[in-house]
């Protein structure tokens, strides 16, 4: 924890810490105070009071001391050194014919230093300008360029609400405004309606964003076909600060109805598209019928069975044991199963002793060395005697020449023949027998 105090300068609304150094300084009083431009005349916002080391940051400057009556005394004579300044520095601008706006002037607390700020459209060379103001005020002349925010809060004014600006009265920075928070709010998109002063979107637009922003989560959209109390019909209004939507009824159109959005059913979210299917018919009766309550997630784990955790794997409790005979027939069944399953998968492994012929011998164990191979054996080929030296051939008959048929050409039986042949075989006609081969 650190001590320190809140000092605010004159026209900004931040506050910094300063470190008082065993000083007791009260609220409202004024303080001089050393700062990177040297020192400055600044009121104290908080006394003194500790902070954590996160949120200050280093180095942390001192306070120098309370401000004395001599102090308020050069205060004032700085004030009447910036009118002239400023009256000066407009005459110089006209003279150059400069395209710029004299804003503001600030002089430091020990006068060394002039600050002018001025607004333009675009770059602006103002190096004679600068001569002749350090050779009139014999000080340090600065000139900075701001926007139009900035110049709103130097010289401050009323907004269109009728208070005070607030990046006068309490703002720190400028926070990005987007036309998106306008639609967001279902505001107006009228430039000269949602623009402050200064020409820029509202700063204000940003204050209600977040709240806006939840409550369009459990809204439903403008144009949403939804299913009230009353039956079903067309969303045409949102209201998200009451939380509440108008509805055009669909028997009656001429009807419209106002809703809590808890006291409606959202059947289609936003206006309809051609490729969304048709609303299913069996949703006619929701809003006569009471909802069902939501079961809760507490439930879900009851309704499952015990658990039992060993070193192995979770494995769920089973059901009540069975009796002592059925333990003792589990080992046979099993046994079967698992028969079941090699035949299943195309071959018999294994069998048991029990399942085997009487002649096959046992299995061999595992670790026993495999016989070698043995060779196959060759069936030996019997000797075929030739066709002609059969003892049961039969002499065939000669063969009969079949005389040409007056109705084809001569080379017709050739072709006919060579057909039958790539067919596979011959044809003869009813009645002629094989021809016999002569021994």
């Amino acid at each position: 924890m650190t001590e320190v105090i809140g000092v605010r300068f004159r026209g900004g609304c931040k506050e910094y810490y300063f470190d008082p150094h065993g000083i007791a300084v009260e609220a409202g009083q004024f303080v001089i105070v050393e700062t990177a431009q040297g020192t400055e005349y600044a009121q104290c916002l908080t006394g003194n009071h500790e902070v954590d080391d996160g949120a200050v940051v280093r180095p942390l400057r001192a306070l120098v001391r309370i401000a004395t009556e001599n102090d308020r005394r050069t205060m004032e004579y700085n004030r009447q050194r910036e009118k002239d300044a400023f009256g000066i520095c407009q005459r110089k601008i006209a003279e150059r014919g400069l395209d710029m706006k004299l804003v503001r002037v600030e002089c430091s607390f020990d006068g060394s230093k002039i600050v002018f700020f001025f607004t333009s459209e675009g770059r602006v060379d103002f190096r004679e300008l600068v001569r002749d103001l350090a050779g009139v005020f014999r000080a340090r002349i600065e000139l900075r360029q701001i926007g139009v925010r900035d110049e709103a809060k130097m010289l401050g004014g009323l907004g269109i609400c009728g208070r005070p600006f607030c990046c006068k009265e309490f703002l720190d920075d400028f926070q990005p405004v987007s036309i998106k928070m306008a639609k967001t709010q279902n505001l107006s998109l009228n430039p000269t309606k949602i623009s402050g002063t200064c020409g820029r979107l509202m700063c204000c637009l940003k204050y209600e964003q977040e709240a806006y922003e939840d409550l369009i989560k459990t809204a439903p959209k403008a144009e949403s076909f939804v299913d009230t109390p009353d039956g079903r019909g067309t969303v045409i209004e949102v209201n998200l600060l009451r939380q509440s939507v108008k509805v055009r009824m669909e028997d009656h159109p001429e009807t419209i109805g106002s809703y809590k959005n808890t006291d409606i059913y959202i059947i289609r979210n936003g206006k309809a598209r051609k490729n969304d299917p048709p609303i299913p018919k069996d949703l006619a009766p929701i809003s006569s019928r009471p909802r069902p309550a939501q079961k809760k997630k507490e439930a879900f784990f009851e309704e499952l069975p015990e658990v039992i955790y060993s070193d192995a794997v979770a494995v769920i409790s089973p059901e009540p044991e069975t009796p002592a005979e059925d333990a003792a027939a589990q080992p046979a069944a099993d046994a079967a199963k698992s028969a079941v399953r090699r035949r299943r998968r195309g071959g018999r492994r294994n069998k048991p002793a029990a399942d085997r012929p009487a002649g096959e011998a046992a299995a061999a164990p595992k670790d026993a060395p495999r016989p070698e191979p043995q060779p196959r054996r060759e069936r030996p080929k019997k000797d075929r005697a030739p066709q002609s030296e059969k003892p049961d051939a039969q002499p065939r008959k000669p063969a009969v020449q079949q005389q040409p048929r007056p109705d084809k050409p001569e080379g017709a039986d050739a072709q006919a023949k060579r057909r039958r042949r790539r067919r596979g075989g011959s044809r003869k006609p009813a009645g002629e027998s094989q021809p016999q081969k002569s021994e």
